[in-house]
């Protein structure tokens, strides 16, 4: 029998492509063809805060080479509307998107006044520096602090800067906090940071005029809702617009929004001007016009018992959303809720606004809300371990959910409107797998040797639980070709995930095919026009549970026709390595690309494998060549639909060493101990483990989006947004894993894409602040910020 690939380390298959330089990106296409593109460039305002009082494009219209010079004058019908709010909620009572090109104000730095398209990029860089704006200056709101002061405000017909305000109430936690035998309160913040992909965001357009169809690739983790947003706002039908992602350079969050003004404005200008147009983002654009995320602020009050046990969490936070508001709620919704983590405080509310600032927009990046959630609830945890005098492992494990406990509902609303149950899990098993790998119990005797030497070591540990595989769907089609070989489409899209491995490895165990004979295509409407996108760690539980309906769909139908060509019952049958057999009989066989030739009746034969399927060869004279109940081809369709979302969950430790005098923080070991149920991949998976950790390295230690009172970005070049090198990241991340199986959905799999991150800014305040012995309530935290809360602890170590 073939040897089963689930739970096979199988080697990435896209591997060498990319590392040959194979790799196709957005900005790859057109690159080799005779057709000559067209260029697009954008001018973006320079203030956060103003009125457009004129705009003059007259020394652009002559410049040669120039085609198109664009601003929202010119733009019509629902072009010149304002872009979609994508989620909407009953609590967003404010919501505001920008416009593809700014109409009157521009509430950013980086956002879109005009839209150039030239013979290459040079000129329409250069035209663009030519066109004259005359602005009236209008006081920015930066900051949390001066939204919530709202002596300002970043849209007049919004009070107090509130976009939202959401409250959601398990059991009286007031009234618990207040009769606990012991409270304590706590503020903390995480500022703004961003995900940095290799490639930023880039789209081309075709129009063919013949057909009236519209081809676009774009750098996205949605094609189908660029599709639809590109259908709906240039008045076509979805089935005249293709969206095809090619390669992408990374997406982490940042490119599940759309549509961006770009992905409008190039398709519109291809169709307007009868010819192919380019845009690719530079890297500073990717930091002043793309997406943000993390700013929050916390409050916290916390009641809880001698044990430490939580008998009522009281958090309210504010949540810096920037200037618009296009993805709705769902970064602090989430913060909101998956705050609780593995524990089951008796009583839990929860309430948060969500503020506009003249800011760059935020939306999901990697984590999307669970890092402030979980920074907010472990740091939570250790300073109720620190006021009782106990151990912090100890104070988690009174407060976790038992495994006898599942499904837990926590008696909340999730991101997807659906209840917050947890599907599965077993955090005690998870607890003593972490403190094993880091050296938990052993490590007050190590700090007490490093002490002797004069270093400064401190260990940290953060507990997660993270909803992945959210709805509404992914859907998969798997056709087996004529060759024997299996093509495989799902919509969602892949920025490097190993989709082509691991959904290979799926179809190649359930249809019986070889491994090598499956492949795999994602993000082409073309082929799979029904799909929602990649995040939310949901590719694998998606499209992974739609791609394993998808393939039993298909050996289905194998097995019929094969049971009528070897004259056996379908039950007697099996598939090994794409050959159908009589089991006990292997010499009784067919392979699945005659299957595939059979499955179609044919009037014309095209070769000699062909006759096989000709009406003079097959066939029972006294019944229809195609069944009521079938349809030619040997291919499977489904879809699949979760009633609700998988948690994973997972804990992180890490030792670190705060150098005595520079405050350099060095990663001495990092462990990580992960359950996203049945492994599909193990290798794959510690993979995005480790990628997730790095980001987290960054987004705790260096990574800040720095603004000054003017709305200007400080830092937006690699010169001065600080990223962790290879130098800065553990050398070796000891993993370990726990396979609680989700009753969801056939696989018994929940997502791991987010994994790595969300712990990373509470475990590491944890083990600073146990290394230096006071508080660690901000994060990133610096050397240098760190250097001052040593002065500022010697003046009053209370």
């Amino acid at each position: 029998m073939t040897t089963k690939l689930m739970g096979q380390g199988v080697k990435r298959v896209e591997d060498q492509r990319f590392l040959r330089g194979h790799g196709r990106y957005v900005d790859d296409i057109g690159v080799d063809s005779s057709e000559k593109l067209l260029h697009a460039a954008v001018l973006r305002s320079p203030h956060a805060h103003a009125r457009i009082v004129d705009i003059d494009v007259d020394e652009v219209l002559d410049i040669d080479g120039v085609h198109a010079v664009w601003t929202w004058d010119d733009l019509t019908g629902p072009m010149a509307e304002p872009l979609p709010l994508l989620i909407p909620h009953p609590a967003l009572t404010h919501g505001r998107t920008q416009y593809a090109l700014a109409r009157g104000e521009v509430n950013h730095v980086g956002e879109a006044i005009a839209f150039v398209v030239a013979e290459d990029r040079y000129v329409a860089e250069d035209a663009v520096g030519r066109i004259k704006v005359t602005y009236e200056l209008l006081p920015p709101v930066v900051g949390i602090d001066n939204a919530r002061a709202a002596t300002r405000l970043v849209h007049d017909d919004v009070p107090g800067n509130v976009g939202a305000r959401l409250e959601q109430n398990v059991g009286d936690a007031p009234a618990a906090i207040a009769t606990a035998p012991h409270r304590l309160e706590l503020d903390l913040t995480i500022e703004r940071s961003a995900c940095m992909p290799m490639e930023g965001r880039g789209t081309v357009a075709r129009w063919d005029a013949d057909i009236n169809r519209l081809q676009v690739w774009t750098s996205t983790q949605t094609s189908t809702g660029v599709r639809a947003a590109v259908a709906v706002k240039l008045g076509l039908d979805l089935g005249q617009v293709d969206v095809i992602t090619p390669d992408v350079g990374g997406g982490f969050g940042v490119k599940i929004n759309h549509p961006w003004p770009e992905e409008l404005l190039v398709p519109l200008a291809a169709r307007t001007l009868g010819r192919t147009v380019k845009f690719t983002e530079d890297r500073r654009e990717h930091f002043i016009s793309s997406a943000h995320e993390r700013a929050q602020t916390h409050h916290i009050e916390v009641g809880f018992d001698d044990d430490g046990r939580l008998l009522g969490l009281d958090v309210e936070f504010w949540h810096d959303h920037g200037a618009y508001t296009p993805y709705g709620l769902i970064v602090p919704i989430i913060t909101s809720t998956q705050l609780l983590g593995p524990y089951k405080p008796q009583n839990y509310r929860v309430v948060f606004e969500s503020l506009y600032t003249n800011t760059v927009i935020v939306t999901p990046y990697r984590g999307a809300g669970r890092p402030q959630g979980c920074y907010a609830m472990e740091r939570t945890m250790d300073a109720i371990a620190e006021y009782l005098g106990k151990d912090r492992t100890e104070v988690r494990s009174v407060n976790f959910i038992q495994p006898d406990e599942f499904p837990y509902d926590q008696g909340m609303i999730f991101q997807d409107g659906r209840e917050l149950e947890y599907d599965s899990g077993d955090y005690p098993a998870s607890l003593e797998k972490i403190k094993a790998l880091v050296g938990w119990d052993d490590f007050p005797a190590f700090k007490a040797a490093m002490a002797a030497q004069g270093r400064k070591v401190g260990i940290g540990l953060a507990c997660y639980v993270e909803g992945t595989g959210v709805g509404p769907y992914e859907g998969a089609h798997v056709h087996i070709e004529t060759s024997g070989k299996v093509k495989v489409a799902t919509g969602l899209t892949t920025q490097g995930q190993g989709h082509a491995t691991v959904f290979a490895q799926l179809v190649a165990d359930e249809l019986g095919c070889r491994f090598e004979d499956v492949e795999v295509v994602t993000g082409d409407t073309r082929r799979m026009p029904y799909a929602v996108g990649t995040f939310a760690s949901r590719a694998a539980v998606m499209s992974g549970s739609a791609i394993h309906l998808a393939a039993k769909r298909a050996k289905e139908k194998v097995l019929k026709i094969a049971a009528d060509a070897l004259e056996a019952d379908p039950a007697d049958l099996q598939i090994v390595d794409g050959v159908v057999s009589v089991k006990g009989s292997p010499g009784t066989s067919i392979d699945l690309g005659t299957v595939s030739v059979l499955s179609n009746p044919l009037r014309y034969a095209f070769d000699e494998a062909s006759k096989a399927a000709t009406q003079f060869s097959v066939g029972d004279p006294g019944k229809p060549p195609v069944a009521e109940d079938d349809e030619p081809g040997l291919e499977g369709k489904d879809f699949y639909s979760p009633e609700r979302a998988t948690f994973a969950s997972g804990m992180h430790a890490v030792i670190v060493e705060t150098d005595p005098l520079t405050a350099e923080i060095t990663i001495l070991k990092y462990a990580v101990v992960h359950d996203c149920g049945h492994l599909i991949n193990p290798m794959i998976v510690e993979g995005q483990i480790h990628g997730g950790v790095a980001q987290g390295v960054g987004g705790a230690l260096y990574e800040r989006m720095a603004y000054d009172e003017s709305g200007q970005l400080l830092n937006a070049s690699f010169m001065d947004f600080l990223m962790p090198y290879v130098t800065e990241i553990p050398d070796g991340i000891d993993i370990d894993h726990l396979e609680t199986p989700s009753p969801l959905n056939p696989l018994g799999i929940k997502g791991a894409g987010e994994a790595g991150v969300i712990p990373s800014a509470a475990v590491f305040a944890s083990a600073i602040e146990d290394a230096e012995g006071f508080p660690i309530t901000a994060m990133p935290i610096s050397p240098s910020e760190l250097f001052t809360l040593r002065q500022t602890h010697l003046k009053d170590p209370s």
